[in-house]
């Protein structure tokens, strides 16, 4: 079973497993449709496409949501049924920025209890650069029973953070930009800042130069010190909508520290309060 990252070669060599399913998470946060088009004309054989915010969000109401809400568990557990995903199935997820996105596919899986899943390391970039096959056809997957087991306890609410303000054993990440995260080159969401008491961890950190993730190594010794001290279990990260969060809680999984936990809502339902504060 893989769980946490798989390399694009492992990948290449389950394209024709009928029981691996593979899934592109390629998205444009400014163009959101843009990413579906070039699916249409090059994939992964076998690739399902998925939309950010059609498949893995559920409906924004605006002043009361963040961007990217979660979906209902019963709507999702629908949509990976009809996804062909089965307890026994192993799901690869990927797409063309280290992660960014393919990562919160990761993560609802595994919230559902489905831990075999993970992400391709490099994405859709490396396996280009590899020279590995690519498709234009449309696979039509069967349905399939998914029987979900949700962990609720992985997703936190604006209520838990608040009570988490007094508790040195909580460590809130955030992993957008350290300029977003100092209030600076907000050009998302409304209120520029961050949550009181939240350390700067972009998710970004977790790759290298060339777009792939850090070492396992890498990644332990830089969670370790961000963590510092405070129990992994406890950690909760935030983003802008509680998508690239999911990239840090990853990063921890994969350096073998465990899973933490993510608050689903982020900044852009943080914000929807004027009574929370912001620093």
């Amino acid at each position: 079973m893989y769980s946490s990252l798989i390399t694009p070669q492992t990948v290449n060599e389950h394209l024709e497993d009928p029981n691996w399913r593979f899934f592109d998470c390629r998205y444009v946060l400014t163009e959101p449709e843009k990413k579906q088009s070039e699916f249409a004309e090059s994939h992964l054989p076998g690739a399902t496409y998925v939309h950010v915010n059609h498949n893995l969000a559920g409906p924004r109401i605006p002043g009361k949501t963040g961007r990217h809400p979660l979906p209902k568990i019963t709507e999702l557990s629908k949509t990976f049924a009809a996804w062909g995903i089965s307890s026994s199935t192993q799901v690869v997820v990927y797409d063309d920025t280290g992660g960014a996105y393919a990562v919160r596919l990761w993560w609802m899986l595994r919230w559902l209890g489905h831990d075999s899943v993970a992400v391709m390391d490099g994405g859709w970039p490396r396996w280009l650069k590899e020279e590995r096959p690519v498709s234009a056809d449309i696979f039509i997957p069967e349905s399939v029973n998914f029987n979900a087991k949700p962990r609720e306890h992985w997703s936190v609410s604006a209520e838990d953070i608040c009570n988490y303000f007094d508790n040195p054993e909580v460590r809130i990440f955030d992993a957008r930009s350290r300029d977003r995260f100092r209030g600076e080159n907000e050009t998302l969401d409304p209120v520029a800042g961050h949550i009181p008491g939240a350390v700067s961890a972009p998710f970004a950190d977790n790759l290298d130069a060339d777009g792939n993730w850090k070492s396992k190594s890498e990644l332990r010794k830089m969670y370790l010190e961000l963590l510092d001290g405070s129990p992994v279990e406890q950690a909760v990260t935030y983003c802008g909508s509680g998508i690239t969060a999911c990239h840090n809680i990853l990063a921890m999984c994969y350096a073998e520290l465990g899973d933490s936990r993510l608050y689903s809502g982020s900044w852009s339902d943080w914000i929807t309060n004027p009574e929370r504060p912001v620093v």
